[in-house]
């Protein structure tokens, strides 16, 4: 006999418009109340209708290169599958994120993917990702995890990244070499200062912390940041994005100088148009392919209800050299 609504309500002792809200994955149900209807579901073999062909890909700053292209690779890697990516650009941490989740969760969204949004803060609201939990509704991080939730995370190699650029500058003969690094509490943004920190030390350099400045990922941040590393005689500063790139040229310029004649400059990101920027930039290329490619994978599978490997996957990055590094002035 074929189970419907009236049976699944009887089993989980509740109404049968609390068992369509939990089917069609509205708001408005206890926890308890939807596990004992998902529950009553297994128990009584009910096969639950397929899921929506929505993607929704949560990210901030659409403006920057990076997170736009990687949003852009991943809608193309879903689509050869049936399931269409939707991009929904929304501040990390922000009440618009929490928003975003709900109404696509009300709406039969497939899955979710956090490109390095509220995933990546410490301080994350963790209902976020607790009512696509609630509701079983797959979902992803790029560039950061979720605590308390075992789920995929597809990341580039940060302390790697770090040590990459400081490695090239290095070999340039750079000695005073400073950071801007984003927010403290930003996973990333941690783990880059963690890997510059180590890169200098085993290269003998004194203080390294003293190289470390905190700032928004921003062009406005890169210039204030730089202001502070070119007072210490920097010769050469490692940005958190191509973005802080722009802005510490800026900064370098308005001090007077020029790049590279006098301070070197590596971003990260790896944004095909800083290819043409004025120098071109020398930068940290995160694997947007390979990430993107991994992030459809996995949902792929997941929508399909078969199992995945969770934690954390790191991709290493590559530095890319062009006209923004050279030696330091004599």
């Amino acid at each position: 006999m074929k189970v419907g609504i009236t049976e699944l309500a009887a089993r989980a002792g509740v109404s049968e418009a609390t068992v369509s809200r939990v089917i069609n994955r509205r708001s408005g149900v206890a926890t308890k109340t939807r596990e004992a209807v998902e529950r009553a579901m297994t128990e009584l073999g009910y096969e639950r209708p397929t899921r929506g062909q929505l993607v929704a890909v949560i990210t901030p700053w659409l403006s920057n290169p990076f997170f736009a292209d990687t949003a852009e690779l991943i809608e193309a890697a879903l689509a050869p599958h049936g399931l269409k990516g939707i991009v929904c650009p929304a501040l990390p941490g922000g009440i618009q994120e929490k928003e975003f989740v709900v109404a696509m969760a009300d709406h039969g969204v497939a899955a979710v993917v956090f490109l390095s949004a509220s995933n990546t803060l410490a301080d994350a609201d963790p209902e976020t990702f607790s009512v696509l939990a609630a509701r079983r509704i797959p979902f992803v991080g790029v560039n950061g995890g979720f605590e308390g939730h075992d789920v995929p995370v597809f990341s580039t190699d940060d302390h790697l990244a770090a040590e990459l650029a400081v490695e090239h500058l290095w070999a340039l003969g750079h000695r005073r070499i400073g950071l801007v690094s984003g927010p403290v509490g930003n996973q990333p943004a941690d783990r880059r200062v963690e890997g510059f920190r180590t890169a200098l030390r085993v290269r003998g350099a004194a203080d390294p912390d003293s190289w470390v400045v905190r700032q928004y990922y921003t062009v406005e941040g890169g210039q204030s940041a730089a202001a502070a590393l070119l007072a210490r005689n920097a010769t050469a500063i490692v940005a958190a994005s191509d973005f802080v790139a722009m802005g510490v040229v800026r900064g370098v310029r308005r001090a007077g100088l020029s790049v590279p004649a006098d301070v070197s400059i590596v971003g990260h990101d790896g944004s095909m148009i800083m290819e043409f920027a004025d120098p071109p930039l020398t930068t940290v290329r995160q694997p947007m392919d390979r990430l993107a490619g991994a992030v459809a994978r996995s949902l792929v599978a997941l929508v399909a209800g078969r199992p995945v490997p969770t934690g954390e996957l790191l991709f290493r990055p590559d530095l890319l050299a062009r006209g923004s590094t050279a030696p330091p002035p004599a």
